[in-house]
């Protein structure tokens, strides 16, 4: 095994040795292309800040980038990041300004703790909506462009985003919002139900990034109304000193990328400070159901109950990973830590022999997993906790047109809208996991989460098996839901207690060769006093009393969760939705 080593002491002229290390980790990459066989790249302690993405590619294959130390008392702490900090910052009447140039970001961490951005709920006063936005009788932003617009739960299970354009006049005032973001969710947004239509997005339920909402410690604004001196604007929490703060901006979309490559592992490392701009542009985030948001193009009415009905878009995109592999085969993450990042933690498409163990995922803007047309992936034994605290609609952990995929023993806890998703595909196994405080902003979801087919017959099909869910929150979720035309699908030995609704078995469409057998409850699922012709429902128990249900299932709930301990930061309770 050849080793090369990277200290930030080190000179990237130097042979890469343990007396004469590389500085940067490119060249230790670089380095490890020119030799043949197997390569260990070993990073001392440090953080190491790219002014570009890391590519990899399959002439990378054979490399293990590693923490010093890793997996003993030594270990040394490794954080790749791209973020800048932020220094010379002036203060007027209390607030602290900090000039970044030309930089733009929708994401600041000051002492490693997440600043929120500023906003306030709702347009002032009476509000008209036209077709390319509203009009409202005073408004008083500082910066009319940079302010963007969140409407939450224009669907049960949306969340979008979209900048304003414009502000004309001064009583009444007319708002023009960007396009082709603001025509989109006009496209998308239309639904009938139970008698009542909704055309359009309706009215923004929250207003961000204007330094007229500058008014909660620890939050903070982009200022962009000078162009190429934008200025960062922070009302900082007590006790906070410009001269004794770290406050990190990240700069990068992307820490990581690797494509096509074979056998490359990554160990002990921490992923930080990266950002996604795009929902800041003029196409938006029209999002749709969990990482899914829609770019233009066709949609299709899909009529649910008599005379009910929801636009779907025919296409859909996803919201990208800040560390990506594309087709690479025999990957190994495995105690690693992502944290504040402005997009996924981490992403596989395509691929196969994927393994993500023992991991920490905290302070995410979205997703901490996704992986998507890959097979035999695996994702054991990690730790997710607080993410989606920018787009609500993300679940935990997401998987979608897998095969032979295995999501087993993680631990899921204070998650905006579903907890792990498993969308079409064929044999996903999803095992011992213990998922807690799910569904915590949005609707119509749950903690663990299934729609459409999962394979062919029973031996391929789904399993979700020896599964805790505790306090699915917000009204109308289910704790264990299979969605959307799930079929051939196994639910046993799962304990869920204290949801809004434990399970439910009759969807539209309808479930097909689902079972639901030995799991343990505080109520009955809707539809269980006369199931479905798809669903087999037998051996089942409902125990309403806490105490009883706890120690019926003391033995299940022992083996749900992490084996192992994993590298993850508790925030403090204000840093998020909650």
């Amino acid at each position: 095994m050849i080793e090369f080593h990277v200290a930030l002491s080190g000179d990237d002229a130097w042979p890469g040795t343990v007396e004469r290390p590389f500085a940067t980790i490119a060249r230790a990459r670089d380095a490890a292309r020119a030799v043949h066989g197997a390569v260990v790249v070993l990073l001392r302690a440090g953080t190491y800040v790219l002014t570009e993405p890391l590519e990899l590619t399959a002439v990378d294959s054979g490399t293990t980038f590693q923490a010093y130390g890793y997996g003993t008392d030594d270990q040394e702490e490794v954080v790749v990041s791209g973020g800048r900090e932020i220094t010379g910052w002036r203060v007027e009447d209390g607030v602290w300004l900090g000039e970044v140039g030309e930089l733009n970001t929708r994401q600041l961490h000051v002492n490693g703790r997440r600043a929120e951005r500023a906003g306030v709920d709702g347009l002032p006063g009476v509000v008209t909506t036209t077709p390319t936005g509203y009009v409202v009788d005073a408004l008083a932003w500082h910066s009319p462009a940079d302010v963007e617009f969140v409407y939450r739960g224009v669907y049960p299970w949306t969340e979008a985003r979209c900048p304003v354009a414009t502000v004309t006049g001064s009583g009444p005032v007319t708002i023009t919002m960007v396009q082709p973001a603001f025509g989109w969710a006009n496209d998308l947004y239309n639904s009938s139900y139970e008698g009542q239509t909704s055309r359009g997005p309706g009215l923004p339920t929250r207003l961000e990034n204007d330094a007229s909402f500058l008014t909660e410690p620890g939050t903070f604004v982009l200022d962009r109304s000078r162009p190429g001196r934008h200025l960062l604007r922070y009302l900082p929490r007590e006790g906070e000193h410009p001269r004794h703060t770290t406050a990190i901006v990240p700069v990068l979309d992307t820490l990581l990328r690797a494509s096509g490559t074979a056998e490359v592992s990554f160990r002990g490392l921490t992923f930080a400070d990266a950002t996604w701009l795009r929902p800041g542009s003029e196409r938006g985030f029209l999002h749709y159901h969990g990482n899914g948001f829609y770019e233009g193009g066709q949609v299709d009415q899909i009529p649910f109950g008599e005379g009910s009905w929801v636009m779907v878009p025919a296409e859909s995109s996803a919201i990208p990973a800040c560390v990506q592999f594309n087709d690479c085969t025999h990957v190994e993450v495995e105690g690693c830590r992502f944290t504040r990042l402005g997009a996924v933690g981490l992403g596989f498409a395509g691929g196969s022999e994927l393994t993500v163990r023992g991991c920490g995922f905290d302070t995410l803007s979205t997703s901490a997993v996704t992986v998507t047309d890959a097979s035999r992936a695996l994702i054991e034994d990690n730790r997710v906790l607080r993410v989606g605290l920018e787009y609500a609609g993300s679940p935990g952990i997401a998987v979608t047109g897998t095969r032979g995929c295995t999501v087993a023993h993680n631990e899921v806890t204070d998650v905006p809208h579903c907890g792990i998703v498993a969308g079409p595909g064929e044999g996903t196994r999803i095992l011992h996991n213990r998922i807690v405080r799910t569904m915590g902003v949005l609707a119509d979801g749950g903690g663990i989460y299934l729609a459409g087919p999962q394979g062919t017959s029973a031996d391929d099909g789904a399993v979700i098996r020896g599964n805790v869910v505790v306090d699915t929150r917000t009204p109308y979720n289910f704790g264990l839901y299979t969605d959307y035309g799930a079929a051939w699908v196994t639910v046993e030995d799962n304990v869920v207690l204290r949801a809004d609704n434990t399970a439910v078995l009759t969807v539209s469409p309808p479930l097909e060769h689902v079972v639901y057998r030995n799991n343990f409850w505080d109520a009955d699922p809707l539809g269980a006093a006369d199931p479905p012709a798809g669903v087999t429902y037998e051996g089942n128990t409902t125990l309403a009393d806490e105490a009883e249900l706890d120690a019926a299932t003391s033995s299940l709930q022992a083996k749900a969760g992490p084996r192992r301990t994993t590298p993850v930061h508790d925030p403090a309770p204000s840093d998020g939705w909650s």
